[in-house]
């Protein structure tokens, strides 16, 4: 996904903050997550990248994606408070929390899609896999092969369970 012109020296800004907070806290999983996220931000017309520092998006971005994946849990191989998460941005937890819920409107950021989800916990979020058929809902791990197939195919689910085929 390519960065509009108007957008790179942004871009360059805060995906620089992002990675070396990845690379000293998370992980590259979350590191990938949080730059996808950046250039989707960045590629919103027009892109709320424009106003606001730097950090501030940073730190939003990273608890909108850490959240997502339970980051808060200490029960998660990676996991941190809110005011730790946001300290090194130099940003108050409740500045990074709004940016967050800012940034999960915009992106559509949840649960049930796995483009936000870390790919080393998709086979363990039961949110990734249901599926409605008929208006009945059904956890696509317990499906036939052929109806996994199709829901792998129309991209309702990460990969087909039947056959351990993960992106």
């Amino acid at each position: 996904m390519n960065v509009p012109k108007e957008m790179r020296e942004t871009y360059e800004k805060i995906s620089k903050l992002l990675i070396e907070y990845s690379e000293k806290y998370l992980n590259k999983e979350y590191e990938e997550l949080c730059l996808h996220a950046l250039k989707k931000l960045c590629r919103k017309r027009p892109s709320p990248l424009k106003s606001g520092r730097s950090a501030t998006w940073a730190a939003g971005i990273v608890y909108a994606i850490g959240s997502n994946n339970f980051i808060f849990d200490k029960n998660q191989p990676i996991h941190m408070t809110a005011k730790d998460l946001a300290a090194p941005f130099e940003v108050a937890a409740s500045t990074a929390s709004s940016k967050a819920a800012q940034i999960k409107k915009m992106l559509k950021i949840d649960y049930s899609h796995a483009e936000w989800c870390l790919p080393s916990e998709a086979a363990s979020n039961p949110m990734l896999w249901m599926v409605s058929i008929d208006g009945l809902v059904f956890d696509a791990r317990m499906l036939p092969v052929e109806i996994q197939e199709i829901c792998y195919e129309k991209g309702l689910i990460p990969f087909v369970p039947a056959y351990k085929k993960e992106p």
